[in-house]
């Protein structure tokens, strides 16, 4: 199979758009354009038809009992599908959780982008709000991050109770911390060293060992399912990775090693197991079919890895 083209004749413009830029060497004019059909067709528009009026996605903040219908995980997706966030639909959908979602009592209630008390939800919180361009509680949330950073390098949503770090609360801050940098051209020194010890205890560990024993933490971090979530898993990691800009680190070889040992033989990477929980309609492949988005994100994790 011809994986790239595969890719480039997808249905959905979030795949092609991505796939032009990382894979086909299309010219930056031709990605955009393709980008823009993000929120007027396919997944994109359909998500942003479905947001009430009142901006609540799913009637919920983050979900209960898994549901991915909430104002979080849609937005998450929003931004995991590239959405434009400069685009009148987005902006008007953005503005109405800015203006009229909160979190709960028990959580401060907080206007959303100012975040709440987990480390992971506000890792997730301040990358939609440097993405959508909201950076209202972005201080704040810096502020909180970086005075939960434990010793070991990384974040644990369970400290203080537990003072050993998480792969996936790790791995939320790092993508807040990354995209705020990003969108704000950052010049806090705090910010970058926080994140280079946070990276430096995913490094430590290859992605995915154990320090004592070099066996894989968890037998999770090896299904590849899209989206994420909040759940870690070695190819989200690399592309994370590849995704600061920074030049591949030799201590990520055992897990571009994992990643190459998942491919099909024919070329593409199988869709992981879903996650439990109520969605819209899903936007990847059925488990262990051909995975548009493993293959994408995948092949431009190799190319930055080379």
């Amino acid at each position: 199979m011809d994986t790239v083209a595969w890719l480039l004749e997808a249905e959905d413009p979030s795949i092609r758009w991505q796939a032009m830029r990382d894979l086909g060497g299309s010219p930056p004019a031709e990605v955009a354009a393709e980008r823009a059909k993000v929120a007027t067709e396919g997944w994109g528009a359909r998500l942003l038809a479905l947001q009430p009026a009142d901006g609540c996605w799913g009637g919920d903040v983050y979900g209960e009992n898994g549901d991915r219908r909430s104002v979080t995980w849609t937005l998450h997706l929003l931004r995991r599908l590239g959405i434009d966030p400069a685009q009148a639909p987005v902006r008007e959908a953005v503005e109405r959780v800015r203006t009229g979602v909160h979190w709960r009592e028990q959580e401060g209630g907080l206007p959303y982008f100012e975040g709440e008390v987990e480390a992971c939800i506000n890792g997730g919180v301040l990358a939609l709000g440097a993405y959508f361009g909201v950076l209202d509680g972005a201080d704040r949330l810096i502020d909180v991050l970086l005075s939960e950073q434990l010793d070991d390098g990384g974040w644990n949503c369970d400290a203080p109770e537990s003072q050993r770090s998480s792969f996936d609360s790790t791995l939320c801050v790092l993508e807040g911390l990354a995209e705020f940098e990003r969108a704000t051209a950052s010049t806090r020194p705090d910010v970058e060293t926080a994140r280079r010890r946070g990276e430096e205890y995913l490094l430590e560990r290859n992605l995915y060992r154990r320090l004592s024993t070099g066996e894989i933490v968890l037998p999770r971090y090896a299904n590849f399912a899209f989206p994420p979530y909040w759940t870690y898993d070695v190819l989200r990691a690399l592309d994370y990775f590849r995704g600061t800009g920074d030049p591949p680190d030799p201590r990520i070889g055992p897990a571009i090693e994992l990643l190459l040992h998942a491919r099909d033989a024919d070329g593409p990477w199988p869709a992981g197991a879903p996650w439990e929980g109520e969605v819209y309609f899903a936007v990847d492949a059925p488990e262990g079919r051909p995975s548009p988005w493993n293959t994408l994100r995948a092949l431009r994790v190799l190319d930055w890895a080379r």
